[in-house]
Parts: C-alpha cells; structure tokens; sequence
C-alpha cells in the first residue's frame, strides 16, 4: 500500500466511516504516538508524522489504512488547503502514480499507472477507467469532477481494480473524496487566499444542529477567481483563467437510534475564458512543402505573435469560453441492523457544457467556430450491505444501477482563410476564398447508457495473521448513441462539391452496444508483525465496450467507416504484491508495492489527421502492458521535523498494436502508410519516473507553531501523441513549492506561498494542428505564483 505525505495527516485521528451511525469497533493499535505527536490531522506538517493509526473507508467500513490490502493514498483535507491542490488536477502533484491531462474541462482524463481514459480528446462513448466518487456518489465523467474542492474531509486514491468494492467498475482505480459531514456542534470554518495575477480564493463553511439531537445542517461554499496567464493580442485580454464558484449543502437527520438520513446538494459554476493553446515548435510532415505551415503562413503573410510558448503570448481569433454548470442531489441512508449496515446510495447529477474554441490555434480565420455543448444527465442506485465489527469472514455485497443521458450539439464553421490554408495551394479551389468560407458542419449527437451490476468482497480471517479475501462482480452495459452530422455551404446548400467534402463530410450513424461480463479478484494479506504487513492480489477486471461518438474517420471517398462506430471491451488481468512497515517506533513508515497489469483490446483515441477537424476516435489495441513499483515513505526524527518521499515507477507499451494511425512525421503524404505497428512503443502521457518530495520543520511559538515548508516533485519525459512522436514528446520537469507561516491549533493558520518557485518551463500536453501541416501546439503550465492564505476556525 502506498501514502501519501497527505495520508499520514490524519494519522492522530480516525476519519468518520461510511457507515455511520454506529461504526465499526476502532481497530486496535499495538503501540500509539506519544501525547506530543498527537497533532491535528489533514494538516501537511504532521501528515509525515509516522505514529498513530489513520481509519479510511476504502473496503466500505472503517479500517487503518495500514491493515488495508490495497494500494492507496489518502490527502487530508487541511493538506488540500497548506498545498493549494484545490482541484483533481492538483492531486498529481502529491501523488506520483496519478496523472490528469486537460484541454478544457471535458477534454479531461484522470489516469493510474497509466490507465484510464484514452490520451488525447474525449468521447463520450466509453468508460472511464478511473471512477470519481464523492460521498459515495459515482460521477460519470471526469469534466464533472473538475471543480474546487469544498469542504473537503480527505481523498483517497485507490489504485488498481476496484469492481468488487464500488458501485460502478473501475478498472484502474477510484478518487473516493469525502467531504466534512453535518456536525451537532455549532462550528465555523473560513479560508481567505490572495496572490499574483489578481488571484483571490475563498471558501467558507458552516455547521450545526437544526432540531436539537434529531437533525444537523452543514453549508459550504468556495469561490475562485484569477486573471489568465496568456496574453492575446488579437482579443486584447488575458487566457486561462480561473472563475469558479462552488455551493454545497447537507442534512443530516438521526430517524433512530440505528438509522440516519443524509441529504447532499451541490451546485457548482465555472466561467473561465479558457483554454488556449498555440505555436510551440513545428516537426515536418509527408505532406509537399507547400502545403506545411511555414510555406503556408508566408503565403498567407501570417506571423504569430512569438515561437516561444513562453513568452505566453498568443494571437488566436475565436473567443474562448469553457463555460460549464453542474452539480446534483443525492441521498445516502444508513440502517444498523447489528450484524451489519444496510446503505442506499441515490442520486442525481446533472453536467451542462458551454464551449467555444479555436481549433486552427492561429491568428488566421481558418476555423471560426469549434464548439460541442452538451448537457448529461446521470441517474443512480446503489444498496450495499456490509458487515459490522470484526468476525471470521467479514462481507460487503451491493447491486448498483446507473442511468445516463447525454445530448450534444456541435458546430464547426470554416472562415475566409480556410480555403488557402487546407486546400492544394496550386488549385482555383485554393485560391477562391468562398471555395471553403462559410462551410459549416451541425452534429446532433445524443447517447444513453445503462449500466447494472451485482458486486461482492469477503474476508475471511483464517488465522489472527492471514487474510483470504474473494471478490466477484456480474455486470451489464448497453449503450445507444447517435451522430448525425449535416453539412452546408457557405450557400447553405448540402450539395458540396469533392474539395468540401474533403474539408467536412455529412455523416449519420447509429451505434449500438450491450454486454455481460464476470469479473473478479482474490487478495491474500498477511501480518508479519502488528508494523509489517504484506499482501498479493490477482484481479481479473472489465471496462466495457463502447461506441464512437466524435464522427467516425473516412475512407478514400470521405464516406464514414462504420467499422469503427464500436470498440471491444478491455479485459484486464491485474496482478500485485505489497509490504506496508512502521520503524523507529512508527516514526518511518515504508511502504512498496509492485505491480503487473495486462489489458487485452485497450481502448486507445487515436486521430485521423483529416484537413478541418483533428477527430479523436477510438480503436482497439491488441495488447497493452504496464507494470512498475511504487514506494511511500515518511519520517519524523523529532517531534518538530517531517519528511516524506513517495515515487512511482512505471513502464507502460504498447505490447501489440500493428494498425495504429502513424505519428505526424509519417503522416499526410500520398505515399504515407495508411497504419503504423507502435507495437512496443510507450503509452502517452505516462512518466517512466515520478516523484513526490519535501519537508516541514516547525517550531514552538507563544501558545501556536511557527512553521516552514517544502514540497517538490518531478516527472521525466513522456509522450503526448497517441502515437509515440519524435516531435511531441514533453521532458521532464520538477517543480517546488514553499511555504512560510504561523499555526495555532483550528484557531488559525496564516502562511505565505509561492508555487512553482523557479520559474520551470513546461508543458502540460502537446498536440499537432489538423492538415498535417506540422504545427504543434502546447499547453504550457503554470507561471511562479505567490500569495498568502488565512484560515481560521470557530468553535
């Protein structure tokens, strides 16, 4: 099992089981933290503390993580706060077997070893393999998931299969997040945080009793709001912002002694002006020199503003909006029967997207409108029954059901320049500009997907030291989508000459796909000593099937090939072994694990590289393999100093994957192969090396601690093109983070940060303009930012 700096927060305080009233007896504990080191949890300082016992609920009942054969990290929620990781974007920075990759926030994936979701834009019809769950409701997609956290208790990240535990499968690992519950107590709980680029952030949170014993309200809000860090030139405004606010709401009513009602709502709005992307190198092509971005933005008479990304400077013509709602309601109910808790899970969320993009990534009127709103909505069940207290077998067995609908509108509109820029320079086509301006493409894209299942895990304690523990899970999915594309002239005529068609084909299918599967898992955990325990997993997962639902790539008559409108399921055959220690009188804590993961048919998004759209579609490899280490270590010499190094090695390939789409370089020729064998090439968006680092020293102050801190983290190179490229790979980068301030207990905690310290230049994704014409573009991340926080507690 692995932890985080963040996990061993709570190490002086059990956190809340998910099966409240009545939890599960507190494990017991062979030796305890001396009074002195018995801080608050959540907190980064302590969260390298090595003593105590920290309780998670990542098996559905209260257990220490230490005892739990999973490998695991937990971030509490005041080191979310102390490390500015607001969002799951952040988190990778804190754990290194994490990676999040996003465009905007529905071209978003949250990836485990490098497992998840397909790199590179986002299709609605498939699964994530990473499954999102905040107070035990599942979101279906990672755009949903994008938002501030609120009133945050603590997050944990499972890695590996989980289908057995969670209501919605999981092939490569679950977010659980928890937030804080409705207390009987009054409190109060403010944040106020300011810094460079007119960054402002504050959040507040409210609880206590309503109707005396019976009934406990909570009310949390957060609001975030920075000016961009990229200049435009043509717009005259600052990109990639930040504007969020974030509202949350919960009742927590006791009906009886052994039954309790919690009612959620949520509602959660971003209104960036984001997300840019633009010029960060060129890489040739196989298409003729005239027909690549440097012959064609001289004859254009086209200059970007500068071929440094880091200048942030950007010339892009189309407004840019990421605008998006969501948010939901959820009731979770909890009934002690005594031998064990019943709990009902039920939701509803909803998802509305607002997008405006430019997909030439260019100053020139190439394509003047990119957008695809969409509006989801997502309906679920889950009833679980799990065991209370500790027996010889132990058990949770649940039936989950999930409902989702999604409709999207999509538009793309070619302007005046288009015809010059995609069409044969030499042709009368080219050189008419209403050849292509004006040409517009209406997609009506809808999708409904059901998902049903039945899951299951045992323990069973064949001695006081040794562990069996058997999972299974049945599950059904069924999708039905539809893409019907229609395609006009700048006449508004569908009748389009072979040049049009060739820049946006009409296209209409209706995809279909259902399936049963069994799956399952069987776990051996053994305790070599109350500091040292072991385990070794076998897991045996499933991600479903799915359907193509960004239009389909075309055939040499630009006619759909509706052989790719569905992809395989993947089949997954996981295998692991751990070891969790506690040294030095559980001042150090060590933790390995070791993993091998197979996946058979995975789902990867490649692109087509067609002139007008850069289209994402699915396809299935043969074979993929990850495998690597990962290790978790902290250490408290003295009662003053923290120290924590985690790290993650991780070798993701292609095994077998011959009918790939080629990489740029080999791309956009009349010669070029119609398909590349990638087949031992690496996964993108997957670092062989990662790493998580840093430091807190604290000392005595008047009745609170002064305080100063250090967190850092590195990645090595990795790949941002489906298909390994020459020219898109990233390097690597680290990144340190410093922290100076003054705590005194919940009463306060102001301290001044700066992030990113040095100034690092990098990239967060890369990715290559339509047309082949060798243009690739980047992401860079974030600039230094500094500023200072205050927190304070009422009581």
């Amino acid at each position: 099992m692995s932890i985080t700096l963040a996990l061993l927060a709570a190490a002086a305080q059990a956190a809340p089981a998910d099966n409240p009233p009545v939890a599960p007896p507190a494990p017991q504990t062979n030796s305890q933290a001396a009074p002195d080191e018995q801080e608050d949890p959540g907190r980064l300082g302590p969260a390298q503390q090595s003593g105590g016992d920290i309780l998670v609920t990542a098996r559905r009942r209260a257990e220490t993580i230490q005892s739990v054969p999973i490998a695991m990290s937990v971030i509490g929620g005041k080191a979310v706060s102390d490390t500015g990781a607001y969002n799951v974007g952040r988190l990778t920075q804190l754990q290194p077997s994490l990676q999040f990759y996003s465009t905007n926030p529905r071209n978003s994936a949250a990836n485990i070893r490098g497992l998840g979701a397909p790199f590179g834009l986002t299709n609605d019809g498939i699964e994530q393999g990473v499954g999102i769950y905040v107070d035990q409701v599942y979101y279906s997609r990672i755009a949903s998931a994008t938002f501030d956290f609120t009133d945050t208790d603590r997050i944990e990240i499972l890695r590996g299969p989980q289908g057995t535990l969670y209501g919605k499968n999981t092939t490569a690992g679950a977010i659980n997040i928890t937030t804080r519950k409705p207390s009987f107590d009054t409190e109060a709980r403010f944040e106020v945080s300011g810094g460079n680029y007119d960054f402002f952030q504050a959040k507040g949170s409210i609880s206590g009793p309503l109707v005396g014993d019976v009934v406990a309200g909570r009310f949390s809000a957060s609001f975030t709001t920075r000016r961009g860090t990229i200049w435009n030139t043509t717009q005259e405004q600052w990109q990639n912002s930040q504007d969020n606010l974030s509202l949350r709401g919960q009742m927590l009513f006791r009906a009886a002694s052994n039954l309790d009602i919690t009612l959620y709502a949520d509602y959660n709005r971003q209104a960036p002006t984001c997300c840019v992307q633009y010029y960060a190198r060129l890489a040739p092509t196989q298409r003729p020199a005239n027909r690549q971005y440097t012959a064609l933005a001289a004859a254009a008479g086209y200059a970007v503003p500068s071929t440094n990304a880091f200048d942030r400077i950007t010339d892009v013509d189309t407004p840019l909006r990421a605008r998006q709602k969501l948010g939901g309601a959820s009731m979770v109910a909890n009934w002690d029967l005594g031998p064990a808790t019943l709990t009902s899970v039920t939701a509803w969320r909803f998802w509305n997207w607002d997008p405006s993009n430019d997909r030439d990534f260019i100053g020139l009127p190439i394509t003047t409108v990119s957008a695809n709103p969409s509006q989801q909505d997502q309906y679920s069940q889950e009833i679980r029954l799990g065991s209370n207290g500790k027996h010889a077998i132990d058990y949770t067995v649940g039936m989950f059901y999930f409902y989702q609908t999604i409709d999207t509108q999509g538009l793309q509109v070619q302007g005046p320049a288009a015809s010059a820029w995609l069409l044969n320079p030499t042709s009368a086509a080219a050189k008419n500009p209403a050849t292509l301006n004006g040409l517009t493409s209406r997609n009506t894209i809808g999708f409904k997907n059901t998902s049903a299942a039945l899951f299951g895990k045992l323990t069973w304690h064949v001695t006081d030291k040794l562990q069996i523990s058997p999972g299974a899970r049945l599950n059904y999915d069924k999708k039905e989508g539809s893409y019907i594309s229609v395609v006009t002239n700048g006449q508004g005529s569908t009748n389009l000459t072979s040049d049009q068609r060739g820049v946006l084909a009409p296209q209409s299918y209706a995809p279909k796909f259902d399936n049963w599967n069994f799956s399952g898992d069987i776990t051996l955990a053994y305790e070599f000593s109350p500091d040292v325990h072991s385990y070794a997993t076998y897991a045996r997962s499933y991600k479903s099937g799915g359907i193509n639902l960004s239009g389909l790539p075309l055939d040499a008559n630009n006619n759909p090939i509706l052989s790719t409108a569905t992809v395989k399921p993947e089949t997954v055959n996981h295998y692991e072994l751990g070891l969790k220690t506690q040294l030095l009188d559980r001042r150090a804590t060590i933790n390995l694990a070791a993993f091998w993961t197979d996946i058979y048919d995975y789902q990867a998004t490649v692109n087509n590289f067609q002139l007008a759209v850069l289209r994402g579609y699915l396809a299935n490899a043969g074979k993929v393999r990850t495998r690597g280490i990962e290790f978790d270590s902290a250490f408290r010499p003295t009662s003053g100093l923290n120290l924590y190094v985690n790290g993650a090695y991780t070798d993701a390939k292609y095994v077998r994957f011959a009918n790939a789409p080629c990489p740029p370089e080999l791309s956009g020729g009349s010669n070029s192969p119609p398909f590349c064998d990638i087949s031992g090439q690496r996964l993108p968006g997957v670092s062989k090396w990662a790493f998580s680092y840093g430091a807190e020293y604290n000392w005595p102050a008047g009745d609170g601690q002064v305080y100063v801190g250090y967190d850092g983290s590195y990645r090595s190179d990795f790949s941002s093109n489906p298909s390994p490229s020459a020219y898109m790979n990233i390097a690597g980068y680290s990144l340190s983070n410093f922290r100076l301030g003054y705590r005194k207990g919940d009463k306060l905690n102001i301290f001044a940060w700066v992030r990113n310290a040095f100034d690092q230049n990098y990239y967060e994704l890369l990715t290559t303009q339509s047309g082949s014409t060798g243009l690739i573009v980047g992401q860079p991340g974030d600039p230094r930012t500094f500023g200072v926080t205050l927190s304070f507690g009422i009581n």
